[in-house]
C-alpha cells in the first residue's frame, strides 16, 4: 500500500492521497445513501467535458465507506490566493470564469435544486410563517437545468499541471438556476469573514455571466435557509440573518 498523505479533515470524513489516487473516507454512521449519491453526482458530471477528477470506485476501506478518485496535482485557488495577495483580483476572476463556464453545461440527471431546497426549508425548524414565505418565494423562482456545484469556492478548484482548472467535491451538485449557485458562493465568502471579496465576487459574476444583481440576491434567503440545516450554531445564526431578508432594492 502506498504511503498515505492526509489532504483534508472534515467533520465525519477524511481525504487522503495514496499514490496517484485520492480517497474520501467517511466515518461510521455517515449516510450510505449520501455517499452513493455523491459518487453518482460525480459520475454524471464526468459525462460532460468539464475537467474534474475521474471517479474510480466506491468501496469499504478498513471498515469504512470510501470514494476513490484520481489525484489532480496542483495548488487550489484558495492556496494561491493565500500565498499571492498581489494576484488576488486575477485569481478571483479565474474563479468566476470557471464557475460561469461550468454553468454553460446542463445538469442532466442530477437532482433538482428547487426540490432539494424545498425539502431543506422544511428541515430548518423555522417558524411556520417564515417557512411558508420561503416556499412561496421558491415557487416563484426560475427552475433551470444548468449544472450547479452547490459548494463552489476557491478550495474546490485545483490548478492542474495541464493548465486547466479542475473542480472538486460534487456532493451538493444539482441542476437549476445559476444565480442560486452564485448566491451560495457569495454566502461562503461572507461566512469566512471575507466581506469585500464577497462583494467583488458578486460584481464579477454578474459582469461575466450577464446575470443581474437582483437575480442573485433573490436566492440569498433560500440558499441561506437550506445551508443552515447542517451548520454549526454560530454559522447558523449568521445564515438566519439572511433568511429574514425578503426584499431587495
Amino acid at each position: 500500500m502506498s504511503e498515505r498523505e492526509v489532504l483534508a479533515k472534515r467533520p465525519a470524513k477524511v481525504v487522503w492521497r495514496e499514490g496517484d489516487k485520492v480517497l474520501k473516507v467517511f466515518e461510521d454512521g455517515y449516510s450510505v445513501a449520501d455517499i452513493l449519491n455523491e459518487a453518482l453526482n460525480q459520475a454524471r458530471v464526468m459525462e460532460t467535458d468539464l475537467p474534474i477528477p475521474r471517479i474510480l470506485e466506491v468501496s469499504r476501506v478498513e471498515g469504512r465507506w470510501a470514494i476513490h478518485m484520481d489525484h489532480v496535482e496542483g495548488p487550489t485557488l484558495a492556496a494561491e490566493m493565500a500565498r499571492n495577495h498581489a494576484k488576488a483580483a486575477e485569481l478571483l476572476e479565474k474563479l468566476v470564469d470557471v464557475q460561469v463556464d461550468m454553468h454553460r453545461r446542463e445538469g442532466g440527471l442530477l437532482n433538482s435544486l428547487v426540490e432539494k431546497t424545498r425539502q431543506k426549508i422544511e428541515e430548518t425548524g423555522l417558524d411556520a410563517s417564515i417557512r411558508f414565505e420561503l416556499q412561496v418565494r421558491l415557487e416563484s423562482m426560475p427552475k433551470g437545468k444548468r449544472l450547479l456545484h452547490g459548494d463552489f469556492n476557491p478550495g474546490n478548484v485545483v490548478l492542474g499541471p495541464d493548465g486547466r482548472a479542475y473542480i472538486l467535491d460534487w456532493s451538493h451538485a444539482t441542476q437549476g438556476h445559476p444565480p442560486a449557485d452564485a448566491a451560495r458562493t457569495y454566502l461562503l465568502f461572507r461566512l469566512a469573514g471575507e466581506g469585500q471579496t464577497a462583494e467583488n465576487y458578486l460584481d464579477l459574476f454578474c459582469q461575466k455571466s450577464g446575470r443581474t444583481l437582483k437575480e442573485v440576491q433573490a436566492w440569498l434567503p433560500l440558499v441561506a435557509a437550506a445551508q443552515s440545516v447542517k451548520s454549526e450554531a454560530k454559522e447558523r445564526e449568521l445564515l438566519l440573518e439572511w433568511v429574514n431578508v425578503f426584499d431587495f432594492q
